[in-house]
């Protein structure tokens, strides 16, 4: 037997509703905040992501599906969904149209990680980008506006955790003092976190390594928020201000970098507690130079991305009443005339917007019994002989038991006032 490629699973039938659900909330209130969807493709070139993500982050390292095409060219299946957001919009010319550009998309997206609860090989985002403003409210505005949509799909004990990286100075004189205080500490650090000391320092911040991250939790590292300018902070406590005037709780994290090169300014990321250890949610920030470093004018810009399966995971593990598909009315045949009799009335139940199942063919009554109680049915319609003759449906509640009659002409209504309670 094939079997799904390690790090992949199939969506089942009894789980797309909940899926169903959280996409149609999320698009509801992206669109009550004026965010448009945008569709980019499953693989790009890979230079894509070299140059907007790093190359000396893990997911260009390390996790990136990378293949030649026919011709040798190099591709790459997505791993995070911004810099194909931000192609697209410099191929299209989309940030010259609008002094404010609001955009979210949905979809899958690939590294080669060690498969884990919420964490998969093919793995699924929700996420935003604004483009067009420098201003601290545009960072207080998305994160707010993740927060709201937690809120919107029930989630509670919600942590909102933040840092800022400053601007380019500002990064730079961290950096500076970063190194200095590791240098004593780096031959004790894994091999990755050795060369991430002269490669790209922050990233040592980011390790996943247990030891590594108890040397992290014991040394005295410096606070970013001590190298700033004057004007870096300015932003960072206009954010935090903001944040406070919309009642969004958070934590400042000083160790927070996120594991993107592009961030710049604000970042943050919302944990749960019902996820464990790996407690994020989603998360994101500032992006001001990944435009330019495309080919793109100077842009402001911030976003971010959640995971859908550590989403739903928060949702079963809480008590939100989650989502169930629409009871399906099932039309029982007695006989094989009645059989298309049902088909008829099937499609104008389906045509007034009630789901409606029925059989090709004539069974047992007690096997369609079966099949009814299986689809989870609220409503089962039975025809045969005797009510063809009297030109009616026999009908029964499940929910109930209730049995009633009603006449042939008028099968949807009466199914419309039952499943209404009427």
């Amino acid at each position: 037997m094939i079997t799904a490629v390690r790090g992949t699973y199939d969506i089942l039938p009894s789980d797309t509703p909940l899926w169903q659900f959280v996409e149609a909330r999320a698009r509801a209130v992206f669109q009550r905040h004026g965010f448009c969807e945008l569709r980019t493709p499953i693989f790009e070139q890979t230079e894509l992501f070299v140059r907007s993500i790093g190359d000396a982050t893990d997911i260009v390292e390390k996790e990136m599906y990378t293949f030649p095409d026919r011709k040798g060219r190099s591709l790459t299946l997505r791993p995070e969904g911004t810099a194909s957001v931000v192609r697209a919009c410099l191929e299209h010319n989309l940030l010259a149209q609008q002094k404010a550009v609001r955009l979210y998309y949905c979809g899958p997206m690939f590294r080669y990680e060690r498969p884990q609860a919420g964490r998969q090989r093919q793995f699924n985002q929700i996420g935003v980008e604004l483009f067009g403003s420098y201003s601290p409210l545009a960072d207080a505005e998305v994160i707010a506006l993740l927060v709201r949509l937690y809120e919107e799909l029930g989630l509670t004990n919600l942590t909102v955790k933040l840092n800022t990286l400053g601007d380019a100075d500002s990064r730079l004189r961290y950096q500076d003092a970063l190194r200095a205080c590791l240098a004593p500490l780096q031959a004790t650090l894994c091999t990755d976190c050795q060369r991430r000391c002269a490669t790209n320092i922050l990233r040592v911040l980011d390790c996943k390594v247990p030891a590594c991250r108890d040397i992290l939790a014991a040394a005295a590292l410096p606070g970013m928020q001590a190298t700033l300018s004057d004007a870096a902070r300015a932003h960072y406590q206009q954010v935090l201000a903001t944040l406070t005037q919309l009642g969004i709780a958070y934590h400042e994290e000083p160790k927070l970098v996120r594991g993107l090169d592009y961030y710049s300014h604000t970042i943050f990321e919302v944990t749960h507690t019902a996820l464990g250890a790996q407690d994020a949610l989603g998360g994101g920030g500032r992006y001001d130079g990944l435009v330019t470093e495309m080919g793109g004018p100077p842009t402001g810009a911030v976003g971010w991305a959640l995971g859908v399966e550590r989403l739903l995971m928060a949702l079963r593990a809480g008590a939100t009443a989650l989502p169930v598909p629409p009871a399906p009315v099932f039309l029982i045949a007695f006989d094989e005339r009645a059989v298309q009799e049902n088909f008829i009335i099937a499609d104008a139940l389906r045509r007034a917007g009630i789901a409606a199942i029925t059989a090709y063919e004539k069974q047992s009554p007690k096997a369609q019994m079966r099949q009814a109680n299986h689809a989870g049915a609220q409503i089962v319609l039975m025809r045969g002989e005797d009510e063809r003759a009297a030109d009616i449906y026999k009908m029964k509640d499940m929910r109930t038991g209730v049995e009633s009659v009603c006449p042939a002409a008028d099968v949807v209504h009466h199914v419309t006032a039952a499943l209404r309670g009427a």
